[in-house]
């Protein structure tokens, strides 16, 4: 489901389900910054179904950590100290608030380090990680070889208001489908990342050169 987006454009991040979770976080004992059970936030018709099943907490915005062992996601461990990873997620308006489906920029990390998890706990560098959803519930040696690993610094945060960078119009893809494209005004700060410039896919879009020091001042403005 969609997160929620109140008026004002304060946000509520809501983490994907996962199978295990070894603190025993559920969407029906957490609650969320507005002092609501992240339940609520659910349909009607998925309260029941979904108020015991646990979270993956990842990125984590406590210690301000992120893993991934998929593939679209390895090229992350070549980021470097000073870095910008930007997270963004798909909100709809919830309650009285209207505002349409849409994907929003919610929390972003200045890169202290990254790498993979062999060479992480080569250098005896898993410690600073110890929030991590993987390294709390992952032990299977296949996924923790693919796993990379993202900490950020105390600059990091997750934002209070969410920026929407989704246009307001659909683009349709090579399959026929609607899908969120970056907003055109915001081109001037972020580039172009494809031809159709979607941005809903899992696999990570990367500023280009020329963009980076804009896309940088602008993101970090953001509070």
């Amino acid at each position: 489901m969609l997160g929620p987006i109140f008026a004002g454009d304060e946000f509520e991040f809501i983490p994907i389900d996962a199978d295990r979770d070894c603190l025993g976080r559920t969407y029906g004992n957490a609650k969320g910054r507005h002092g609501r059970k992240l339940i609520e936030y659910f349909p009607d018709r998925l309260r029941e179904r979904m108020k015991g099943a646990f979270m993956h907490f990842d990125p984590e915005f406590d210690g301000f950590t992120y893993g991934d062992p998929t593939r679209p996601k390895q090229k992350l461990k070549e980021l470097r100290d000073g870095d910008l990873l930007v997270f963004y997620a798909g909100l709809k308006g919830w309650g009285a608030c209207e505002t349409p489906p849409g994907l929003y920029v919610v929390g972003y990390f200045v890169v202290d380090l990254a790498g993979s998890y062999s060479d992480l706990k080569h250098a005896r560098m898993l410690k600073s990680f110890a929030k991590n959803w993987h390294i709390l519930n992952d032990h299977e040696k296949e996924r923790l070889d693919r796993l990379v690993l993202v900490k950020g610094g105390r600059d990091s945060r997750l934002l209070k208001k969410a920026l929407k960078i989704s246009a307001n119009k659909r683009a349709i893809d090579r399959g026929g489908h609607p899908v969120f494209v970056l907003d055109r005004k915001l081109q001037g700060h972020f580039g172009s990342f494809t031809k159709l410039n979607a941005i809903q896919r899992s696999t990570p879009r990367w500023v280009s050169p020329e963009f980076t020091e804009r896309a940088a001042a602008f993101v970090l403005k953001l509070r």
